[in-house]
């Protein structure tokens, strides 16, 4: 013991250190139900690889080493959004995050603007906004822009008379990137008869990425925040802003 204490060195410690935060960041970065079961199965696999390695199954063994190999690279492809993020975040003076936050404040302000305002005509509406997971590939159909979020623009998108009315909008690293998606309806079958298409969309998308979406109900005109498959009704803009506030960070309000 007391020579494998003496062999311990300052670059070990150093190595542990390394090794540590990067495992922390990976777990940060794996969030949500489909990324959760990612991580166990790098659990999974790691524990074999261990157990392989004592058992003297050599080949078995070489296998899952090679698999970790190309898991890695398949975790770099997934999360390349994330990583730039995280090297721009960096290399950001303290002047250019308190902007960012700024920046993200106000594009808070023209979403509580929004929701209250279709709240009030009782204009439905369906805002998804992109977190850790992108949402790309669980969108249907759905047209292409690139606007900054403003009250005025999500108002003229939910229109009843506007032809992308009754899709979803989906903000994606600080912008409206589509409106008139169609989203993956919800299949639990513990939920309420009452709902309509949109909390449908909203939970069934959330169900599977970290997204945060926004509905207002056009029969009822009630607001609310569905996020992690559950949703949240909010009474009045105040609670819709602390919501926010608590589910969205700056980096994924502004691009």
């Amino acid at each position: 013991m007391s020579d494998s204490l003496q062999l311990f060195g300052w670059r070990d410690l150093i190595d542990i250190m390394v090794v540590a935060f990067v495992i922390y960041r990976i777990i940060l970065l794996l969030k949500g139900k489909v990324a959760a079961r990612l991580l166990l199965i790098i659990v999974i696999l790691a524990t074999l690889y261990f157990l392989t390695g004592l058992a003297g199954f050599d080949a078995l063994h070489w296998i899952l080493s090679s698999l970790f190999g190309s898991f890695i690279l398949i975790l770099v492809i997934i999360f390349q959004h994330d990583l730039r993020r995280a090297l721009v975040t960096l290399g950001r003076s303290s002047k250019g995050r308190e902007y960012e936050m700024e920046e993200a404040s106000e594009a808070i302000d023209g979403l509580i603007t929004a929701m209250t305002d279709l709240s009030a005509r009782r204009h439905g509406a369906l805002i998804v906004i992109e977190r850790e997971m992108g949402v790309s590939s669980h969108l249907e159909t759905g047209t292409e822009i690139d606007a900054k979020i403003t009250s005025e623009i999500l108002a003229s998108i939910f229109l009843p008379y506007s032809p992308i009315h009754d899709g979803a909008v989906v903000i994606q690293r600080g912008k409206l990137t589509r409106a008139g998606c169609f989203l993956p309806l919800s299949q639990n079958p513990t939920i309420s008869k009452t709902l309509g298409t949109r909390h449908r969309a909203a939970l069934g998308l959330t169900e599977v990425v970290d997204a945060v979406a926004l509905v207002v109900s056009e029969e009822t005109g009630q607001m609310s925040v569905v996020a992690g498959g559950k949703l949240t009704p909010m009474p009045d803009g105040g609670s819709l802003r602390k919501a926010l506030k608590r589910l969205v960070e700056p980096r994924w309000l502004v691009s």
